[in-house]
């Protein structure tokens, strides 16, 4: 019970994190001459402005049709936290997929035990309902944790492979072609999860990512 807690504890953390921390979205009508003069552009340099929200649309942003917003480094819009999956949230959508994959599948233990436990007992003193009722309930919260288990493992896989090739799922996506300098698999992990490896799995730490003004420029 203890470990289901402290899973259940991260994975409510995760989640509250995901869905209030801003997930990289560009402010909206900065296309002003000041800013376009801070940029201080140079010959074959030019910038795209979003026809939607009317702003500097920065290199790999994507406009969002549900925040109305262009969010930076753009994964997805995710309906679980309200939010957007970007550049400065997307470790905590990892975390939340890995926590409740964690719940589902000690969920999944703690029903075969138990069945197992009553087997041994005769169905004696291992639950305070009878023995048809305590079947069906594990039966209904086996089949529960086994589905929650393999939809998020495949989402927490997806997440770190598209983490791991440098390229967000929009981007994997439409097939776009990577006018970037992909980094290397070890650099892409400490992007989104810090410099500091022993906080990857903390909720409450995240790195802070510099926006640099090369990020608003296309070649």
């Amino acid at each position: 019970m203890v470990i289901f807690q402290v899973f259940a504890f991260l994975a409510m953390a995760s989640h509250l994190r995901t869905m209030f921390t801003d997930p990289g979205a560009v402010p909206k009508g900065n296309v002003t001459k000041e800013m376009i003069h801070h940029l201080g552009l140079r010959e074959g340099q030019v910038i795209y402005k979003c026809p939607k929200c009317c702003c500097i649309k920065p290199s790999r942003a994507h406009h969002c049709s549900v925040c109305q917003r262009c969010i930076r480094k753009m994964d997805h819009h995710c309906p679980w936290v309200n939010n957007c999956v970007g550049e400065k949230n997307q470790k905590f959508f990892v975390l939340f997929t890995l926590y409740i994959a964690a719940m589902s599948m000690h969920a999944l233990y703690l029903c075969v035990s138990q069945f197992v436990w009553c087997l041994h007992s005769e169905w004696k003193q291992c639950s305070w309902y009878t023995p048809p009722a305590t079947v069906v309930f594990l039966i209904f919260l086996g089949f529960e944790a086994l589905l929650f288990a393999i939809f998020t493992m495949v989402m927490f896989a997806t997440q770190l492979q598209a983490i791991c090739s440098d390229e967000t799922g929009i981007e994997q996506l439409k097939k776009e072609e990577a006018r970037w300098m992909k980094k290397s698999k070890w650099k892409s992990l400490q992007a989104v999860f810090g410099r500091v490896s022993i906080t990857w799995l903390s909720p409450f730490s995240r790195p802070a990512p510099k926006i640099k003004v090369d990020n608003y420029l296309q070649v």
